[in-house]
């Protein structure tokens, strides 16, 4: 790809002319330059092509072109045109041919210097096999169809569709093709059912893929409530400058979800450049750096907050571009001379510097700080064109700029006789003679000094008086070569360099022992190995190495000497499962250096015969507090072998581990070590039976560069540190690097710990190359803090400043427990429900679904959503005489968690009973649906059980008590009629109907029949037996009717013959009493009228009930059919009747009136005696019902 023009800085080449002007014996020249620079191209086979290059200057200009860095040689076909591009006729005509494909760059050269331009790639026209074919689909009707293809081609193919052979339109509304090779289809019907195939094309090229089937079926019911869910979601794309980006997302629900589109960063979308494309995918034309960043696509259930979301990240390259360009520069010659260029990329570009087209390499006198070129004691040959040149993989960059060196006529010559001689291993006395041509006007010496072996060194630079002409370097590494050379100073400029002379420095004693590694063989023996001492530190020719070993709980010491060129060495017949303790010694010529550490080692023990062998274990320094770790296992071992077990410990401390690791991973990185340290590391394998045999190494840390040890300054640390939680285990991180250039490999170290964390082991550092990373494996809702750093050339910057931030909590895992929903209102229910189960568990919102079973049936739910503090909600407009189903699911910004198991609430119609009218609650946590039934809990079991067994056991009581009075009431059946007059000892009793209003009923005069108000019913055996002051009257079995609602003389007529008995009258003040027959009870609305005032009587013993297991009873719950109510019907009051409010009527239906002046009289005369006889209990039920 071609780079963007950029403005070259004005006036360059008049400033040059002005210059040129001033400065004596400097020559005036044209500065070279290109008009016309090659561009990337491609091509098909066989056809001819131009590379345009045109350079102006000083004429004569030569161009030649380059490809690959090699010279391209001319002939019929491939030739250079006088305007200099260069053209070839037929690009791979033949087989057998070189390729012509590569990087093209031309030179254009003239008597001042050459420049070259930038690279430009030749490819041919080509198109690839398809990497992805479509898939058959099956799909509903109303749903989305998606195929995909991909190919790689160049230039780019266009990619169409085609169903069963014929094109489909690029866009419909509902067909979406886009550019990356998907098909899409919305709202699927029978007519798109067909075999699908995808076609690419170029200007050259053509390709079709394997065509894929749809098949269509046909929906058989209503769809369901569905969340949405993203089925194909946006992916990671990197993509250059100007290209078009198209991110994906396709989502599916019931109903159907909308897509809308939002930056993680926040940013606004540009609009401007961003669209729509079909049913929610987004494209983004002409793309641009800002468009770089993460993109979130989110999927919403029309009308509610349910959705969910899929992220991709988009990453924009773009090709170098200049920040700071060289200028021309005019030095003397000894002179120093600074270029300074900086660009920017994406990629970081690569900087280098040529001279007159060639690159450059550092020397001792040139030097390349990072985007700097520094050339000290310039000579005659530095008089060139100099270019900074930028590259990334987008393409490159060239800027350029001309040394001119001023020659002086009065310049002294350069010293000579220069001969140099070793002091020690770090001294070397250098000395010359003074220049034969105005030594006079010397006024001071440089000694100039540098490394002879490798590349890259530094130049040292002495400056002395003119008073001396020997001196004596005394900061020198032992044993090295290092060339001299001297340059005399004047006022009007320096001598020529003098002749280079090379010497080395003595030998030294090793300044660092070797680090060790102890492996055991078998229970007897140790290896012990070694690596070189590094030239740095070995200072000499190492001839001796002396090993020391003794056992720990011994203080005599075996010593081994072994010649320098031995690197192991194996200790035998040691002592089974023991420890011993290893050292090793270097030694040159001149003696023996630093002992390494003692490095302690088990042996085997000697049953450990099938235990694994010991790893064979590599350390090495990544940086100043980093450790690579590294082993490989033998062969026969990796069978049975099931982990390692890794240890750590900086000398003198306390030992760290063990770091479990899996049997695949052979690697493994120690971060957050201390620079200048000394580790020890021991490595072992493990089985189900037992740990193998261990490896131990030592190994150090390199210091960390400071400004002190080199002249380049740290770099600067990242700046722009961004953090983003992105599930509730992962926070991405995302940084800008520093604004300075280098050509070395930038690495990052991450430093990772949640905030206030005590113990410093468990920071964790990670490393990575990219200017981004996602952290993963952190905690959920826990506050972490972030740094970064990083490492160039082993130059580490200082952490960037800490940025806070905290992962998301986890999506709920269960659903809400206890849910309860409970009619409150004839059309109002209230649910209620406890949070899910879990204390890291954060809840942000609550969905409630409900629906009717007539709107279940057709796949409708309604939808309110609460808080994540609210626990309660209202369902208000319910229909009567609906059964509704309600589930709740907690959720928070993560996500979504499981719906809880479906309660039913049956809302009944107004006619119904007060009893079937009470609010009926349902608990999803004590009643599961079987066969569409709630089974009850273990307590209302218990309960129900105890309450029917005191019921069979009241009438057995009462059966009892009937037989054993039966003979007295023969007994005395004539007495009772013959002393029909004498007063009863039995209050009169009013009796009460319970009616919805809790009110006395009074009654109508046409409705009223005569009631004996000494009579009553006895409930306590459960029978409709009727007693009044003369006994038992015998009902007529066939016909079943409520004696209230029968006419008095038809009473008389249907019981002529009515035998009476002796009354046994169970009744007493406080006993509750229950009139009714066989038949289903009388609702509170159909209660007949009776005559008098009757005291409404509470069932106080069922409403006790009632609330206790409202609020205490039972298990605080309870679930029951709806036939399962008691209702009462009526009851006899529990006190006498005022005489002001007791009235009655005769058997003719003239009104009596009780005065007050004794007990009522009944209807034959006659009047009942009443025992005092206490029942057990008064706990009834509805015969029939249970």
């Amino acid at each position: 790809m071609a780079p963007l023009a950029r403005a070259r800085p004005p006036g360059r080449l008049l400033r040059a002319l002005l210059l040129a002007a001033a400065v004596p014996g400097m020559l005036c020249f044209t500065e070279l330059f290109f008009i016309k620079e090659p561009q990337d191209v491609t091509v098909t086979r066989k056809e001819p092509v131009v590379l345009d290059c045109q350079a102006r200057g000083e004429v004569p200009i030569k161009v030649t072109w380059l490809k690959n860095g090699a010279k391209v040689p001319e002939n019929k076909r491939t030739q250079v045109l006088s305007n200099g591009s260069l053209y070839i006729a037929e690009v791979e005509g033949r087989r057998g041919e070189p390729s012509h494909e590569g990087y093209y760059q031309c030179l254009a050269m003239n008597k001042y210097g050459a420049i070259l331009s930038q690279k430009a790639h030749l490819l041919l026209s080509t198109i690839s096999a398809f990497e992805v074919q479509p898939l058959p689909a099956d799909v509903q009707e109303g749903g989305v169809a998606r195929f995909a293809c991909k190919i790689s081609s160049n230039p780019p193919a266009a990619i169409t569709w085609e169903l069963n052979r014929t094109t489909l339109p690029v866009t419909t509304d509902r067909i979406t093709v886009l550019p990356t090779g998907v098909l899409q289809i919305y709202d699927v019907s029978q007519r798109d059912a067909g075999n699908y195939r995808c076609v690419a094309s170029t200007v050259t090229h053509r390709r079709k893929s394997t065509e894929a089937s749809l098949t269509v079926t046909p929906v058989v019911e209503p769809a369901s409530f569905h969340t949405p869910t993203i089925v194909a979601g946006p992916q990671n794309i990197t993509t250059s400058l100007h290209q078009t980006v198209v991110l994906e997302c396709v989502a599916m629900g019931n109903p159907r979800p909308l897509i809308s589109w939002s930056r993680l960063d926040h940013k606004s979308i540009d609009v401007f450049n961003t669209r729509v494309l079909g049913n929610g995918n987004l494209l983004i034309a002409h793309i641009r750096l800002q468009h770089a960043g993460a993109y979130v696509c989110r999927a919403t259930t029309p009308g509610t907050r349910n959705f969910t979301v899929a992220v991709a990240t988009v990453t924009v390259l773009a090709p170098p571009s200049f920040v700071e360009w060289p200028e021309s520069l005019t030095r003397p010659r000894a002179g120093t001379a600074r270029f300074v260029c900086q660009a920017e990329g994406i990629p970081s570009p690569k900087m280098s510097w040529l001279k007159n087209g060639r690159k450059m390499h550092s020397n001792g006198r040139i030097k390349m700080y990072n985007s700097k070129l520094v050339i000290n004691q310039i000579i005659p040959e530095d008089d060139a064109i100099y270019q900074c040149m930028a590259e990334n993989s987008q393409g490159s960059i060239l800027s350029r700029a001309r040394l001119t060196v001023v020659m002086s006529e009065d310049r002294p010559s350069a010293p000579y006789n220069v001969h140099a001689e070793t002091v020690s291993s770090s001294a070397i006395l250098l000395a010359w003679e003074r220049p034969l041509y105005n030594a006079d006007k010397v006024i001071a010496y440089s000694v100039h000094y540098t490394k002879a072996e490798g590349l890259n060194n530094e130049e040292y630079q002495v400056v002395i008086g003119n008073d001396t002409t020997h001196f004596i370097i005394d900061d020198l590494e032992p044993a090295s070569n290092y060339t001299f050379y001297i340059v005399a100073y004047m006022p009007v400029g320096a001598s020529q360099m003098s002749d280079h002379v090379t010497q080395s420095t003595l030998e030294d004693v090793p300044l660092r022992p070797p680090e060790i590694s102890l492996t055991s063989r078998s229970p007897t023996d140790i290896l012990v190995s070694w690596l070189p001492i590094p030239a740095r530190y070995r200072r000499g020719q190492v001839v001796l190495y002396r090993l020391a070993f003794r056992l720990s709980t011994e203080s005599a010491v075996r010593v081994l000497e072994l010649p320098g060129t031995t690197l192991d060495h194996l200790l035998e017949g040691l002592e089974p499962d023991s420890v011993y303790l290893v050292r090793v010694t270097a030694a040159t010529r001149v003696g023996l250096g630093e002992s390494s550490v003692w490095t302690s080692h088990r042996t085997p023990k000697a049953t450990s015969l099938k235990a694994p062998k010991s790893p064979e274990l590599h350390l090495e320094p990544l940086n100043c507090t980093t450790i690579s770790v590294k082993w490989q296992q033998e062969t026969e071992d990796l069978v049975s072998v099931q982990g390692y077990k890794l240890f750590y410990k900086e000398e003198g401390q306390q030992e760290h581990g063990p770091v479990f690791l899996e049997t695949s991973e052979l690697f493994y990185t120690l971060s957050g070590l201390d620079p200048r340290r000394k580790y020890h590391v021991r490595l072992l394998a493990f089985n189900n039976v037992e740990d193998g045999y261990q490896a131990d190494q030592t190994v150090s840390t390199p210091g960390c560069v400071s400004v002190r040890d080199r002249a380049a300054p740290p770099p600067p640390p990242p700046h722009h540190l961004y953090a983003k939680a992105n599930s509730s285990a992962s926070i991405f991180l995302h940084w800008r690097r520093p604004a300075f250039s280098t050509a070395q490999t930038i690495n990052y170290t991450i430093r990772c710990n949640p905030v206030g964390l005590q113990n410093a082991s468990l920071v964790l550092y990670l490393q990575t190359s990219e200017t981004h990373m996602l952290v993963q494996d952190l905690e959920p809702n826990t506050r972490y803090e972030f740094a970064v750093r990083l490492h160039v050339d082993q130059l580490s910057s200082p952490w960037s400043p800490v940025v806070y931030h905290s992962t998301l909590p986890e999506a709920p895992a269960g659903p809400p427990v206890g849910v309860k929903v409970m009619l409150i209102e004839d059309h109002t229910a209230l649910v209620s429900w406890k949070p899910p189960e879990g204390p890291e568990t954060v809840v942000r919102r609550y969905t409630i679904l409900y629906t009717s079973r007539k709107a279940w049936t057709a796949g409708e739910w309604q939808v309110l959503h609460r808080e994540g503090a609210i626990t309660m909600a209202l369902l208000e407009n319910l229909v009567a005489g609906d059964v509704y189903t309600v589930k709740i699911a907690a959720s928070n910004e993560v996500g979504e968690g499981p719906f809880s198991n479906s309660v039913e609430l049956a809302v009944l119609p107004k006619e119904a009973s007060v009893a079937n009218q009470r609010p009926k609650r349902l608990d999803s946590a004590d009643a599961k649906v079987y066969s569409g039934y709630y089974h009850l809990d273990q307590k209302s079991m218990t309960g129900i059980t105890v309450g029917v067994g005191i019921a069979l056991a009241c009438i057995l009581i009462c059966a009892l008590i009937l037989i054993c009075r039966s003979k007295a009431r023969k007994s005395s059946a004539s007495k009772t009629t013959q002393n029909g007059t004498q007063p009863s000892p039995c209050p009169s009793a009013s009796l009460a109907s319970g009616n919805e209003g809790g009110k006395n009923v009074d009654g109508d005069a046409e409705n009223e029949e005569p009631l004996m108000s000494n009579s009553f019913i006895d409930a306590k055996g459960g029978t409709d037996l009727i007693i009044n002051s003369y006994g038992p009257i015998t009902k007529n079995k066939s016909k079943k009717k409520w004696l209230f609602f029968q006419d008095a003389n038809k009473m008389k007529v249907e019981q002529p013959q009515r035998r009476f008995t002796q009354a046994v009258c169970f009744y007493q003040p406080g006993t509750t009493v229950l009139i009714g027959g066989e038949d289903s009870p009388v609702s509170p609305a159909q209660a007949p009228s009776f005559p008098g005032s009757f005291d409404v009587i509470p069932d106080t013993e069922h409403s006790a009930n009632s609330e206790g297991s409202r609020e205490t009873g039972d298990s605080g719950r309870f679930s029951h059919e709806s036939g399962d109510e008691i209702h009462l019907s009526s009851a006899v009051s529990t006190s006498p009747l005022p005489s002001s409010s007791s009235s009655g009527s005769d058997s003719a239906g003239n009104p009596m009136v009780n005065r007050g002046d004794g007990p009522t009289v009944a209807t034959e005369g006659e009047q009942t005696s009443c025992p005092t006889v206490h029942p057990a209990s008064t706990t009834l039920h509805q015969e029939g019902n249970n």
